[in-house]
């Protein structure tokens, strides 16, 4: 008994120690049909002219449900929404009380949005970006996403997750700016209610479209 228990729990931890981002992600896409979380991302942008660089923080919430369908809401500082609902994609600026709507399928190929919500499965996502795993950090494994179109303002997207829980975006653009959205309280598979990825302007909201 002594000696299978033994062969376990070697078989356990060698499980555990090849276990990387890419198995990660690929649980996680499996798995994970929908979900909810907290947010707080961090925008940093290069310094300029020797200044040090300037760092602006939000949160907010995040839904989204696969594929195709996702949601965040930013409360703090500012309210800003953003909704895909399968077809278009809604930004509501509640400052300036203006909707802005582009189609999506336009919009979200290589973005953050289809490694959170938009790629029905890994294979998808490999049409749009290079996967490879990288270094383990900060307690997660991540995945490092370079797009493959390299006319984009995407440069590269680091994924990191707890397990097969999404708990983090690292998001680095052509100009320099970097995003770091970590997630808290995620909830997978949840029952989402109904409506929640449905979006109608405001009354009297400016709508451009894009």
């Amino acid at each position: 008994m002594k000696r299978l228990l033994t062969t376990l729990v070697i078989a356990a931890s060698a499980s555990w120690a090849w276990a990387d981002g890419l198995s990660s992600l690929e649980g996680f896409m499996k798995s994970a049909q929908s979900g909810s979380a907290q947010f707080t991302q961090t925008v940093t942008s290069p310094p300029k002219d020797g200044q040090t660089a300037r760092s602006k923080t939000s949160s907010g919430t995040f839904d989204f449900q696969r594929p195709g369908h996702f949601r965040f809401i930013y409360q703090k500082p500012f309210e800003q929404t953003i909704v895909a609902d399968g077809k278009t994609l809604w930004l509501y600026d509640a400052d300036l009380n203006q909707v802005t709507r582009r189609a999506q399928d336009k919009a979200l190929g290589s973005t953050p949005a289809a490694l959170l919500a938009s790629a029905p499965n890994l294979a998808a996502l490999r049409a749009d970006f290079t996967l490879e795993s990288a270094p383990d950090a900060d307690g997660l494994q991540w995945v490092l996403a370079t797009p493959k179109a390299r006319d984009g303002q995407l440069k590269s997207v680091r994924v990191g997750f707890d397990g097969e829980t999404l708990a983090a975006l690292d998001i680095l653009d052509s100009f320099g700016q970097r995003s770091l959205i970590r997630f808290t309280g995620m909830r997978l598979n949840p029952q989402l209610p109904a409506g929640t990825f449905t979006f109608k302007p405001p009354a009297g909201a400016d709508v451009l479209s894009q």
